[in-house]
């Protein structure tokens, strides 16, 4: 073997090596990203929300400590939790889901929407009580006060129908909307929504280096405009998860999974 062959044969070997820790760490490195909302609603000189979403049956590390871990750190009044917490297209995901709601709520109070993936579930109701049994407050098109704001929830098959306006109607003070699907943001904004958490895009699946752009969405299509980041419509604003799983294709490129963190302040 020559010396050329030799030194192509080792330049392969340490891409391939260097392509698989991309991927690794593309997919499984958190990144935590932080927002502030001010508010003259907001009752409270601050409330802390740790909002995740789409995590798709994954576990961070070892029975996923990586993640509560992260969550952990930064002591939220609340977490929220934005739906797809199952992978419908493996079979299911029940167990991943109720234990990481089981560990989620020694942290802080968990508030649950359903996303796509949950609707789409022959065993819903299942679901559901697994997730309510092990301490979440699933909000299935249900409104709440907690903290003095109210917490209302809006499950994924209901996001284009009327029920969005029913809930937000008459209710006083600041309104979080939890609802997977950010695509729908004239809707949330027309419905007098204050704040909306959203996942659903994964950030795009793949993004464009050194941009926030994402290549493809459900719902959204090619280059969505709802990928990621804060978003308003009217006196509405969004904040839209990269998500910590994946879906139909496995892979993320330049797509970190998300943690994110949203401090609110009463003005």
């Amino acid at each position: 073997m020559t010396p050329l062959t030799i030194g192509i044969i080792c330049g392969a070997v340490a891409a391939a090596v260097l392509l698989v820790l991309f991927a690794w760490y593309s997919n499984n490195a958190l990144k935590l990203t932080k927002y502030r909302v001010k508010s003259p609603e907001i009752p409270r000189k601050s409330i802390k929300i740790v909002h995740l979403s789409d995590l798709h049956a994954k576990l961070f590390g070892k029975k996923g400590e990586r993640l509560f871990r992260l969550v952990r750190a930064q002591s939220p009044d609340v977490i929220c939790f934005t739906g797809d917490i199952i992978h419908n297209y493996k079979g299911g995901g029940t167990e991943v889901a109720a234990y990481t709601i089981s560990q989620l709520v020694k942290i802080a109070p968990v508030y649950f929407v359903a996303g796509n993936h949950e609707m789409r579930n022959k065993n819903y109701r299942s679901l559901k009580k697994a997730i309510a049994d092990a301490g979440a407050i699933v909000l299935d098109n249900q409104c709440v006060e907690a903290f003095g704001i109210k917490i209302i929830g809006v499950n994924a098959a209901h996001l284009k129908n009327a029920t969005v306006f029913r809930l937000a109607d008459g209710v006083q003070g600041f309104k979080l909307l939890l609802a997977h699907e950010p695509q729908y943001l004239s809707r949330y904004s027309m419905a007098g929504y204050d704040l909306v958490l959203s996942g659903h895009a994964h950030g795009g699946q793949w993004r464009i280096p050194f941009t926030s752009i994402g290549v493809y969405s459900p719902g959204q299509g090619l280059f969505p405009k709802y990928a990621e980041g804060m978003h308003s419509a009217g006196d509405t604003r969004m904040i839209v998860s990269r998500g910590l799983g994946n879906s139909e294709f496995p892979l993320r490129i330049f797509n970190r999974p998300e943690v994110v963190v949203i401090e609110l302040i009463g003005a």
